[in-house]
């Protein structure tokens, strides 16, 4: 994690944005008002603010996720690790603050493992230790520990921390991802050193020895590496893979659309160090809101899943949008799939199963029959902000398609030319836009299909939206800030021939309890 000197800025510019008000001549059914834009099954702070998510591991049937979070106000501050739970991805419980700064200084990202074997000693009674890993920031930034022997539910600080300290002249040296290695009964930790990720291992996790480095002349450098990730995935095919994923802090003109965003390698990792594979630049969304994801560790093999999760904002302008009372959502948790593409690995990411559980059947329309267009004005499923679109396009009858929500004052769309192999975000008018010059841009992804079909999923939920295309070849995530409830939803195209093909649109219930 990194705090934006450009937040700030961001502040005086969203409070003079919050200080608007409708004009008179407009109803209270009409306005959306700045709380509303809330969304309804992605996890958000009850208030002040949050940003990445830190210490996501599995145990005993419950989804542990903290978050960096300041509990004083709505702009980022001394970090806290917050705590929450759940059983099902998207119900969460509030668990409190389970870690607060220290002599050693904020507590800065990290993750959280279950100890099984006992390595590091802490187990005390008939439950597995959970050891938290995270980064104590100063002057000089060093890694701590953290365990629990109540299954998370309250934390003590290891009594000699810090268990690893960043060599004399290395200002970033932060967000551990720790993982258990086990063809060599080790712990590897993989840590974020400026420009590079630098590969540590232990038998304990008190003790580090420093393994190899990573990225020095490889990946994108547009701006400060942070929060990695290491995992090992296998394909349909039973093939094997290590997967490295590193966020990368950009400014404004970073790749691929400005600012924050997440980049991947597929490759071999022996213990040792990671070799990449993959020659070109690969991102895990091409979106401008989803930093700093991660995964969850200790997933049980009969699941078989790997699920991440992204903070939705951007360090451009985290500290400007325009939300009161609270700041900072995260995105939907998505599986994560390797999949061989035409001879190139690379990761699908789709949502996670259990969001189908929230979708309500009484607010749900579904079309077979191709069509033409989809014109859905003041409707109801629209209209509750929160809702879930799939359908497949045939690309091959048109060159311009375009997806459109919103009211009769404010629209975002996304659309498709054919012939430059390109989607684009517009969220210029799509409501408050004028706290930070980089939300007026338009969001690019270049996308070539392999048939002449495209297949697309879309959830909103009230101030954000997330593309999925071709069943998660490349995804999009966008925030965005209406000032009228949004009641319109369409798809058109230059083409007289029907393109739509298997349409429904389903409203998806409230999970978050604020």
């Amino acid at each position: 994690m990194k705090y934006s000197a450009a937040i700030i800025l961001g502040v005086c510019l969203a409070l003079i944005g919050c200080a608007k008000s409708p004009d008179t001549d407009e109803t209270e059914s009409q306005v959306m008002k700045y709380h509303d834009t809330r969304p309804l099954y992605h996890y958000s702070p009850v208030k002040n603010w949050m940003n990445d998510p830190n210490g996501m591991v599995y145990y005993d049937g419950e989804y542990h996720l903290f978050y960096q979070y300041y509990p004083d106000g709505v702009n980022w501050g001394p970090m806290h690790w917050a705590h929450v739970t759940s059983t099902d991805l998207f119900h969460w419980k509030e668990k409190g603050i389970a870690l607060y700064p220290d002599d050693l200084g904020m507590i800065f990202s990290g993750s959280a493992v279950v100890d099984s074997k006992n390595t590091s000693g802490f187990k005390n009674g008939n439950e597995s230790p959970l050891v938290a890993v995270y980064t104590s920031a100063d002057s000089r930034q060093k890694q701590s520990i953290a365990y629990s022997t109540d299954k998370g539910q309250t934390w003590v600080k290891y009594a000699n921390n810090p268990v690893l300290l960043a060599p004399q002249g290395v200002p970033d040296f932060r967000d551990p991802k720790v993982i258990w290695f086990a063809s060599q009964n080790k712990w590897i930790m993989a840590l974020a050193t400026g420009n590079k990720i630098s590969f540590y291992s232990s038998p304990d996790l008190k003790n580090w020895t420093f393994e190899s480095d990573f990225g020095i002349n490889q990946g994108y450098h547009g701006g400060v590496w942070e929060c990695p990730d290491l995992f090992e995935l296998t394909d349909e095919k039973g093939v094997r893979k290590w997967v490295l994923l590193v966020s990368v802090g950009g400014n404004e003109t970073a790749e691929p659309n400005g600012g924050s965003s997440t980049q991947y390698f597929i490759g071999q990792f022996d213990g040792k160090s990671f070799t990449a594979e993959n020659k070109d630049i690969l991102w895990a969304d091409y979106g401008v809101d989803n930093y700093a994801g991660v995964t969850w560790s200790d997933i049980p093999e009969k699941d078989g899943r790997r699920i991440f999760m992204g903070w939705m904002s951007n360090w451009v302008y985290a500290g400007a949008t325009p939300t009161i009372g609270w700041r900072g959502e995260t995105t939907v948790p998505r599986e994560v799939k390797l999949i061989d593409n035409s001879g190139k690995y690379t990761l699908y990411f789709t949502p996670a199963n259990e969001l189908n559980a929230l979708k309500d059947a009484k607010l749900a329309t579904t079309v077979s029959a191709p069509q033409k267009s989809i014109g859905l004005v003041n409707n109801d499923i629209v209209a509750t902000g929160s809702y879930m679109v799939e359908m497949e396009l045939d690309v091959s009858l048109a060159n311009d398609y375009e997806i459109s929500m919103g009211n009769e004052l404010e629209k975002l769309t996304i659309t498709y030319n054919k012939a430059n192999s390109e989607f684009v975000i517009d969220r210029s008018t799509s409501g408050i836009v004028d706290f930070n010059p980089m939300f007026k841009r338009n969001i690019t992804c270049k996308y070539t299909p392999q048939t002449t079909k495209i297949s697309i999923q879309l959830l909103v939920d009230k101030s954000s939206v997330e593309l999925f295309i071709n069943k998660g070849e490349k995804v999009m995530t966008a925030l965005f800030y209406p000032k009228y409830v949004y009641r319109d939803f369409k798809v058109q195209s230059n083409s007289a021939t029907e393109f739509i093909r298997n349409y429904s649109i389903t409203a998806l219930n409230k999970s978050i309890a604020q």
